[in-house]
């Protein structure tokens, strides 16, 4: 969280009208959008073969130069902050931190997880999966739960590094309906049918992946909250080792 005094220079910068930059590409889809106050102005999705190194800024700049976007009146960049690809959460943290610094403005920094979940808006049990590789998964439970003022998001399991396995036996131990989304659930899909003992659904391909404009509407929350940090201070968070780190760990205690 932000210290207490920068805080109150970034208050000082909020206009009447509250606009994010939402970046994502914590996985295989590249995606960026423009939050104004309670609308997208715009938002930028790709899920091809180029690399995010190749996309992420020039998708940026052409929706930038649609909606006749001014830049510097960003209030705050928001990005998944993790966990998802090594190299995509590096690029995506390195372009967010890149314009932070330049502008000076704060980094919103999003579960990359809880932004997936955000799309479904309205539903009660949400089992986000990310691929991780080796049988495991990122992902967590959520839901929407009814309040006074409205809706309210809930995150009931943190997103984590986890076997599909086990993610799966805590949803049956809750006994109720979950709806699945992510990459990894389509890549498990089969072993999601055989082991879920609920009610279940998968998602369509319209929102079954990462969604700049879910985040960007999710870390407008964040912002009105005080939650940011400095460009200088952002890091990502991978949630575990890379495949590197862990064939050099295990070379060492061979």
């Amino acid at each position: 969280r932000m210290s207490r005094g920068l805080g109150d220079v970034y208050k000082r910068q909020r206009r009447c009208s509250m606009r994010i930059v939402a970046i994502d590409s914590s996985g295989l889809v590249a995606s960026v959008a423009i939050l104004e106050n309670d609308s997208i102005l715009a938002t930028y999705s790709v899920n091809y073969k180029k690399t995010h190194s190749q996309t992420l800024l020039p998708m940026l700049q052409e929706i930038m130069q649609m909606t006749e976007f001014d830049k510097t009146t960003i209030d705050a960049i928001a990005v998944a902050k993790g966990p998802g690809s090594f190299t995509g959460l590096r690029i995506g943290s390195a372009t967010a931190k890149g314009l932070g610094l330049a502008l000076g403005k704060p980094i919103i920094e999003v579960p990359t997880v809880d932004a997936l979940a955000y799309q479904l808006y309205g539903m009660s049990l949400i089992c986000p999966m990310m691929d991780a590789r080796r049988q495991q998964v990122y992902t967590g439970l959520y839901g929407f739960s009814s309040i006074e003022q409205g809706t309210e998001f809930q995150v009931i399991e943190p997103q984590c590094a986890t076997g599909v396995e086990e993610i799966i036996k805590k949803i049956n131990e809750r006994g109720q309906q979950v709806v699945y989304l992510g990459d990894g659930a389509t890549v498990y899909e089969t072993l999601i049918k055989e082991q879920t003992k609920v009610p279940y659904v998968f998602v369509p391909a319209n929102c079954n992946r990462q969604s700049a404009a879910a985040l960007a509407v999710l870390a407008k929350s964040y912002y009105e909250r005080g939650e940011y940090v400095t460009a200088a201070e952002h890091r990502p968070d991978y949630l575990r080792l890379s495949q590197a780190e862990r064939e050099r760990m295990e070379k060492m205690q061979k």
